[in-house]
């Protein structure tokens, strides 16, 4: 009989871990919901230098690569498919921008040619990555 009386003591001096274990849970789908991505563009590039840079968050990233490559999350994009690629990434982040990240000895047609793009879709933050100098 003491044995008994003994677990029931155990039992009542218990810490109960659910209700934390759910106030955990709800916390880490919480900030999964709310977190922003943000697609890497796939390509190394070097950066262009600007005396007036200013420091941005971006969620979408496109990346133009010395050899007027376009490269949007991992993948090369062929500059025909822009406007599909960035209207597919734009309409899983209406409120995010667009950074274009072009190599110091890509063409300015390839810049102008996916900002044409991204203000076709209605992306109205669109920026160009460089290095301060």
């Amino acid at each position: 009989m003491s044995k008994r009386q003994n677990t029931a003591e155990e039992e009542a001096g218990a810490i109960d871990l659910t209700p934390m274990l759910d106030v955990v849970f709800i916390m880490l789908i919480f900030f999964i919901v709310t977190a922003t991505f943000i697609k890497e563009p796939g390509a190394d590039v070097v950066k262009p230098e600007a005396t007036t840079a200013e420091l941005k968050a971006a969620s979408i990233l496109v990346a133009i690569n010395d050899s007027d490559e376009i490269w949007i999350a991992k993948d090369k994009v062929d500059e025909r498919q822009v406007k599909i690629v960035l209207e597919r990434l734009y309409s899983e982040n209406p409120k995010g921008w667009l950074v274009i990240q072009p190599d110091k000895e890509a063409s300015i047609e390839k810049i102008a040619l996916i900002a044409e793009a991204a203000r076709k879709i209605g992306i109205k933050k669109v920026s160009v990555a460089t290095e301060k100098s």
